[in-house]
């Protein structure tokens, strides 16, 4: 059985990624493509349950260091529970996050450091990374408006609520990180919905995700 592909699909928040996955989802599955989904915090019964606390709005004292150990605990059993078996099973995966977020969340906007940050997650990937990250790339400004309009119909979490400011840093900083990456590509998150998922098709296509 030939191993399968992991592919991580990151950006900041209200850069439209859920909507994206869904879009990309149903056109693979046109090709007959039956991807795993999952996302990040969470994507395993344990890992679910830690995304809980680090989500919960009532969390308001949790430390910023104590976040990011949890995003890496949570991260560790997500791969160790759902990505690896299923790449090793030939599959699909499609994660809504994977590092790339720690480093750009905790490691500059929460002012932690993108080193420190790495070391706890490298103790947690070990070396796991995806065969292909797509970064859907919105300003700051536009990812906010869109949270708003939608938070009536969407979790609003303890990163949602945090200032411009914040999320400009996040932005900034998945920029920052372009040169350093393997193996991405980035994408403009300002168009529809079914420009940027037909984008990432045809990435996934470019790459050698899917045949």
């Amino acid at each position: 059985m030939s191993k399968g592909k992991f592919i991580a699909i990151e950006g900041p928040d209200g850069s439209g990624k859920t909507s994206i996955i869904k879009a990309l989802g149903k056109m693979l599955e046109n090709e007959g493509i039956q991807p795993v989904y999952t996302r990040e915090p969470g994507g395993s019964p344990i890992a679910e349950q830690i995304r809980e606390l680090i989500l919960d709005v009532d969390n308001t004292a949790m430390d910023y260091r104590t976040e990011a150990l949890l995003y890496a605990a949570s991260r560790r059993q997500h791969l160790t529970e759902t990505i690896l078996p299923n790449v090793q099973a030939g599959r699909l995966v499609i994660s809504d996050r994977f590092v790339m977020s720690s480093l750009a969340y905790q490691g500059v906007a929460r002012k932690i450091g993108i080193e420190a940050v790495w070391q706890i997650n490298q103790f947690a990937i070990e070396d796991h990374l995806p065969d292909l990250t797509i970064l859907i790339d919105v300003p700051a400004e536009i990812g906010l408006e869109r949270i708003e309009k939608a938070r009536h119909s969407r979790q609003y979490d303890r990163l949602d609520r945090e200032a411009l400011a914040f999320h400009q840093k996040v932005r900034q900083t998945y920029l920052d990180l372009i040169p350093e990456w393997e193996n991405i590509v980035v994408i403009d998150g300002s168009q529809s919905i079914e420009q940027v998922s037909n984008e990432c098709f045809e990435s996934l296509k470019e790459h050698g995700m899917i045949n």
